[in-house]
Parts: structure tokens; sequence; C-alpha cells
């Protein structure tokens, strides 16, 4: 147990709408709190364990989430614009509508979150596990994905023009009806993914993998 500012900060603590921006929470643990419309603005929030934690709504600009521990968390609506979350655990977190402008979100653990809907072109996503996540509609148009694990993703819907994936993991991934065009897939790995529909003008596929994919014809790769 912590306290700062006269707020006790533990696990499931109600914090709603406190004010803690500035302040200094590395490495406390707060799974399960109730931090939602909070403000945390310019935070140092590195290592801490907010896993499964209400952070609707919360201002989190500029705060530092590097190495958090965020699996599950419920951070809809939060605004995490210039928020540093390198290497930050968000796997079955809900970012849906978050605000991730200028955002460091390198080598972080996406693994089955909801980013439906979100706009991540100023993101940082390089190395990022985005397996299994929830990407329908989020718009990625011209991102870097270079090395990122989209395995199994859901990116129906998706805004994706000019997108990196070089040696990308796509394998088992929903691309149906979205565009690809002038993207980079070379070398990435497309097997099993539904392209059905997709377009793919001028994108580059040298050394793609589309072994078992279902291709925009409808046709399915040997």
């Amino acid at each position: 147990m912590i306290k700062i500012y006269g707020y006790t900060l533990e696990p499931g603590a109600g914090l709603f709408r406190v004010d803690l921006s500035s302040s200094d929470l590395s490495y406390a643990n707060l799974p399960f709190a109730d931090l939602s419309e909070a403000n945390l603005i310019g935070a140092n929030l590195s290592g801490v364990n907010l896993s499964s934690a209400r952070l609707r709504g919360t201002q989190l600009v500029g705060a530092n989430l590097s190495d958090a521990n965020l699996m599950k968390a419920d951070l809809f609506n939060a605004n995490l614009s210039g928020a540093n979350l390198t290497g930050a655990n968000l796997s079955g977190a809900n970012l849906w509508y978050a605000k991730l402008e200028d955002a460091n979100l390198r080598r972080a653990n996406l693994w089955g979150a909801n980013l439906n809907g979100t706009n991540l072109r100023k993101v940082e996503l390089v190395g990022a596990n985005l397996s299994g996540a929830n990407l329908s509609g989020a718009n990625l148009s011209n991102k870097d994905l270079s090395g990122a694990d989209l395995s199994g993703a859901n990116l129906y819907g998706a805004i994706l023009p000019g997108v990196n994936f070089l040696f990308a993991n796509l394998s088992g991934t929903r691309l149906s009806g979205v565009n690809l065009s002038y993207a980079n897939l070379s070398y990435a790995n497309l097997s099993g993914a539904n392209l059905l529909g997709a377009s793919l003008t001028g994108a580059n596929l040298t050394g793609t993998k589309l072994s078992g994919a279902t291709m925009p014809d409808g046709t399915v790769n040997p």
C-alpha cells in the first residue's frame, strides 16, 4: 500500500477522477484499481501493475508506462498521446477509441487487444506483438510494422495502404476486403491468411509466404 497526495494506492483502489499528474508511481501494485477519468498526465508509471484496472477516459498524455502490466486493462477512450509504452504488456486490453497519437508501443505485447477503430498512424509499433488483436477499422496507413507479429489478427476494414510488413507474421490473419495497395509484404508470412476481395495493387510480394492463403479472387494457394 502506498499513500501519495492523500490517496491510498493499493489493489482495487477507487481512484475515480483523482489528480496524480506528474507523480512517481513506478512499480506500484494496482491491479483492479479504478482510475477512470483520472489525471495521470506526465506521470511515471514504469513497471506499474495495472492489470484488469479501469482506465476509461483516463488522461495519460506523455506518461511513462514502459514495461507496465496493463493486461486486460480497460482503456476505452483513454488519452495516451505521446505516452511511452515500450515493452508494456497490453494483452487482452481494451483500447477501443483510445487516443494514441505519437505513443511508443515498440515491443509492446498487444496479444488479443481490442484496437477497433483506433488511429495508429502516428504510433511506433516496430516489433510489437499484435497476434490475435482486433484491428478492424484501425488506421495503419504507411505504418512501419516490420517484424511485427499479427498472426490471427482481425484486420477487416483496416486502412492499410503503404504499410511496411517486411518480415511480419500475418499467418491466419483476416485481411478480406482491405486495401493493401503499395504495401510492402516482402518476406512476410501470410500462410492461411484471408485476402478475399483485398486490393494488392502495387504491393511488394517478393518472397512472401502465401501457402494456404485465400487470394483476392477466392482461390486458395496450395
